[in-house]
């Protein structure tokens, strides 16, 4: 066999290999290139426990509204001061699911992330709440084989052209706390 029949019939029983085992999904986004990932199936389990996790919420469903975090998970609300670990936000919230005084967020527009890892997503979406439309976003991770909130965070919205009235409302409140927080290591 000559060297070039050789070559030939090596890329020839390559190119029948990778025909014949299509392997799973590839995510081409720019330097994405060659990585698995189902992310239609991904994508719709993580709308389901979203949407599951604010149902549970306005249910008042206090242990299956805190199942949907990680052991480590960050919640970091719309006060400044809201930055809480789970357990930290679950001694918060408790009173709220106790009276059944919960929040009702429904998504109105959801957007879904992924990177190099098919076990890590981030979102951002925009909700209908009782303060109207609010911001939540949040990285998911895939534990046990299911997506969990590892960390979430909430925003207000406010409309470019009422700016300035809502910085005037803040600024009493917020001008101490900049303050204390520029003097902190």
């Amino acid at each position: 066999m000559t060297a070039k029949t050789g070559i030939s019939l090596s890329l020839g029983l390559l190119l029948m290999a990778i025909s014949c085992n299509p392997g799973s999904p590839v995510d081409q986004r720019e330097g994405l290139n060659n990585i698995p990932m189902d992310t239609a199936a991904n994508k719709i389990q993580i709308n389901r426990m979203l949407d599951s996790f604010n149902l549970a919420a306005a249910q008042a469903d206090y242990a299956g509204y805190f199942n949907y975090f990680t052991d480590d998970a960050l919640f970091i609300g719309t006060d400044a001061t809201e930055h809480w670990d789970k357990k930290a936000f679950m001694i918060w919230a408790k009173p709220y699911f106790d009276h059944k005084k919960t929040w009702k967020f429904k998504s109105l527009k959801r957007s879904i992330y992924f990177g190099r890892n098919p076990d890590i997503a981030w979102f951002d979406e925009l909700l209908s709440t009782q303060m109207k439309i609010c911001r939540g976003s949040g990285v998911v991770v895939k534990v046990n084989n299911e997506w969990k909130v590892q960390q979430y965070v909430l925003s207000v919205t406010v409309p470019n052209e009422d700016i300035d009235a809502i910085i005037q409302i803040k600024a009493p409140k917020e001008d101490s706390l900049i303050k204390q927080l520029s003097t902190q290591p």
